[in-house]
C-alpha cells in the first residue's frame, strides 16, 4: 500500500509552511535518511528526510505552495514492489503517517519569488540551491539566466561567479508605476506580524522606564576586556572576543529575574506559571525579520560564556541555522537598539512571555552627583510587560534590581 509523506509539524506553534523545493522528482528512488524536499517554516528553511525505502509515486503538493496544513498529504511513497497503478486503489485521504522527518536548518528562507521565467528545457522553476538563491538574491542576480552546473542542472553557488561581474536585475512583481514595487512577504515577517498583531490586540502593555548610570560598568567592562589575556574567564570570551554591553545586560535580566521570580512568569487560561528556569531570549535583526535566540539557563552563565554563546546563536540565526529549541520558548526578552544610536524607545511583548526590556544607547548625559552637576554615561531601559501577569509594583521591583545590577556591576561578577 502506497504510504503518504505529510507536512511535518517542525516547531510546536507551527500549523502551516511552505513547500519550497522538491528534490526528488516523481519515479525517484528514495532511501531512508536522504532528504526529499525543503520546507519553508516561520525562521528557516528545514531539509526533509525520508525514514522509509521506496519511490515517490505522485508529488500532491508542487513546490512553491504555500499554506499547507500540518499533517496534510504532500506525497505518496510506493513501497519495493508497487508500481503507479497501486496509487489509484491507495484511499484518497489517507490517514497521516510520519514518514519523513527534519534535518538540521540550511539557509535562511528565501522571500516567495514571482513564477520564473521558463528555462530552455521548458520548465517553469529555477532549479538551484538555498544558498544559490539567497546569494542570487542578494546581488540581483536573475536566476533563470545562469546555467547550472549542479546535479540535475541545479544552479549552485559557483555558478552565481559568472553573473556576478554582470548582475541582472531581479524581477519583483511591480505595482503600477506610480505605487512603486511590491516586496512579497516572507515567512518569518509574515509570522513576525501576525505574533506581534495579535500581541498588541490581546495584551494589556504597560511601560516602566529608568534611567541607569552605567559609568562604572563602562569602566569594569574596560578592564575586564584589557585584561582578558590573564583573565579570560571573566574577560573576553574564549576565542578571545572582547565583552559587549548587550553581554553585561543579558547578566543583569538574568539576576534581576532571580531576584524577583514573579516577573519570570507567563499567562495561561488556567493561571500563571511561575517558570522553573531563568531562560532570555534576545532580539537579534535579520534582513528578512527578526528572531530572538535563547540564552538558557542564563543566571548561570558568565560574562565570557554569555558573550561566546550570544554570538554564536547571533551567527547561526543570520546564516538561517537555528533549530526550533534555540529561539522557541524563554520567559523574558531583551531588545537592544543602542547599537543604533538609540536612546529609548518600547518594545512589544512577546507572548508566552510576560516582558521585554527595551535598551537605548549609553551616552553622556548631564546627571547631578553628589549635589552638584556632573556629566556621566546613562542608558535608558523600558521594560514592557503583560498587565495580566505583571502589575505596576512588581515592574518597578525588577526594572529598580536591573538598574541597581547595571549601576553596580561588581554585585553581578560575583
Amino acid at each position: 500500500m502506497p504510504i503518504p509523506v505529510t507536512m511535518p509539524a517542525l516547531s510546536p506553534t507551527m500549523t502551516e509552511g511552505r513547500l519550497a523545493t522538491w528534490r526528488k522528482r516523481e519515479g525517484d528512488a528514495v532511501k531512508a535518511g536522504e532528504v526529499i524536499a525543503e520546507i519553508e517554516t516561520d525562521k528557516a528553511t528545514m531539509e526533509l528526510e525520508a525514514v522509509d525505502d521506496g519511490t515517490l509515486g505522485r508529488i500532491v503538493v508542487p513546490a512553491g505552495a504555500a499554506g499547507v496544513k500540518v499533517n496534510s498529504v504532500i506525497a505518496m511513497l510506493l513501497e519495493e514492489g508497487e508500481d503507479k497503478s497501486a496509487l489509484d486503489r491507495a484511499p484518497k485521504a489517507a490517514a497521516p503517517v510520519a514518514v519523513a522527518k527534519p534535518a538540521a536548518s540550511v539557509a535562511p528562507a528565501p522571500a516567495p519569488a514571482p513564477p520564473a521565467a521558463p528555462k530552455p528545457n521548458g520548465s517553469a522553476r529555477v532549479l538551484a540551491s538555498p544558498l544559490a538563491r539567497k546569494l542570487a538574491k542578494e546581488q540581483s542576480i536573475d536566476l533563470a539566466s545562469l546555467k547550472g552546473s549542479g546535479p540535475g542542472g541545479r544552479v549552485v553557488q559557483r555558478d552565481l561567479a559568472s553573473a556576478s561581474s554582470a548582475p541582472v536585475a531581479a524581477r519583483p512583481p511591480v505595482l503600477p508605476t506610480e505605487a512603486g514595487t511590491l516586496i512579497p512577504h516572507n515567512n518569518i515577517r509574515r509570522i513576525t506580524a501576525e505574533r506581534l498583531t495579535e500581541a498588541w490586540r490581546t495584551i494589556p502593555h504597560i511601560y516602566l522606564n529608568v534611567d541607569c548610570t552605567v559609568d562604572r560598568l563602562m569602566e569594569a567592562r574596560a578592564e575586564l576586556n584589557a585584561r582578558a589575556g590573564l583573565l579570560p574567564k571573566a574577560g573576553s570570551s574564549p576565542d578571545g572576543t572582547k565583552l559587549s554591553v548587550n553581554d553585561f545586560v543579558i547578566r543583569a535580566v538574568a539576576f534581576a529575574l532571580r531576584k524577583v521570580p514573579e516577573m519570570n512568569s507567563q499567562w495561561t487560561s488556567a493561571g500563571t506559571l511561575r517558570l522553573a528556569s531563568i531562560d532570555v531570549a534576545i532580539a537579534v535583526a535579520l534582513p528578512n525579520g527578526l528572531i530572538t535566540p535563547i540564552i538558557r539557563r542564563a543566571d548561570t552563565k558568565g560574562l565570557a560564556e554569555i558573550s561566546s554563546e550570544m554570538r554564536s546563536l547571533a551567527e547561526k540565526a543570520r546564516a538561517g541555522k537555528l533549530m526550533p529549541e534555540e529561539y522557541q520558548g524563554g520567559g523574558f526578552a531583551i531588545s537592544n537598539l543602542g547599537m543604533y544610536g538609540i536612546k529609548d524607545f518600547g518594545a512589544i511583548v512577546n507572548p508566552p512571555q510576560a516582558g521585554i526590556l527595551a535598551v537605548g544607547v549609553a551616552e553622556k548625559r548631564p546627571i547631578v552627583k553628589n549635589g552638584a552637576l556632573a556629566i556621566g554615561s546613562v542608558m535608558s531601559c523600558t521594560l514592557s510587560c503583560d498587565h495580566r501577569v505583571v502589575d505596576g509594583a512588581i515592574g518597578a521591583q525588577f526594572l529598580t534590581a536591573v538598574k541597581g545590577f547595571l549601576e553596580e556591576p561588581m554585585t553581578m561578577l560575583l
